[in-house]
């Protein structure tokens, strides 16, 4: 039994401990994703967590594109997966080697949305940027990228 429940906390207890690393990044798809190729060659799309930008189509995802294009694209960066969205998608905070996060400079530059599982400095940074009017916060009503996306796989034809 005492074995057992051993075994069981070294389990969840590795299970929960971040996995960290160094990677290139060798492909911006948009601003929150991107794919690295690690030390071992294997290249892996990844998205940033507790944060959304635009998808591309609507406005400033060009701008979003080209702010972390500018930051780490070729570029070796820190990388820890926080774990995966319910679409399997893997969620991970990006290190620059200046030590900024990724994350917090597109929520500063009002490039994104804060996640609602965002951490609290995450969510003060786009209050600032809210009242500072920065980026998509200088629109009237900034439709965030889950009701686009939604919206637009609801306009697709559906077949029979």
């Amino acid at each position: 039994m005492k074995i057992t429940s051993l075994l069981f906390f070294i389990f969840i207890s590795a299970s929960t401990i971040a996995q960290t690393f160094t990677g290139k990044v060798v492909n911006i798809i948009d601003g929150n994703t991107f794919e690295i190729i690690d030390d071992y060659d294997e290249v892996t799309k990844f998205m940033l967590s507790e944060v959304d930008c635009p998808e591309l189509g609507q406005q400033l995802s060009e701008e979003a594109k080209v702010f972390s294009e500018q930051l780490i694209l070729k570029k070796k960066v820190g990388v820890t997966v926080k774990g995966k969205d319910m679409w399997g998608n893997k969620l991970v905070v990006i290190e620059l080697k200046n030590g900024d996060l990724l994350h917090e400079m597109l929520i500063r530059e009002g490039l994104a949305w804060a996640s609602r599982k965002a951490e609290a400095k995450v969510a003060e940074l786009e209050g600032k940027a809210k009242t500072d009017k920065k980026g998509i916060w200088a629109m009237a009503e900034p439709t965030p990228p889950w009701i686009y996306r939604r919206q637009q796989t609801m306009s697709q034809a559906k077949g029979r």
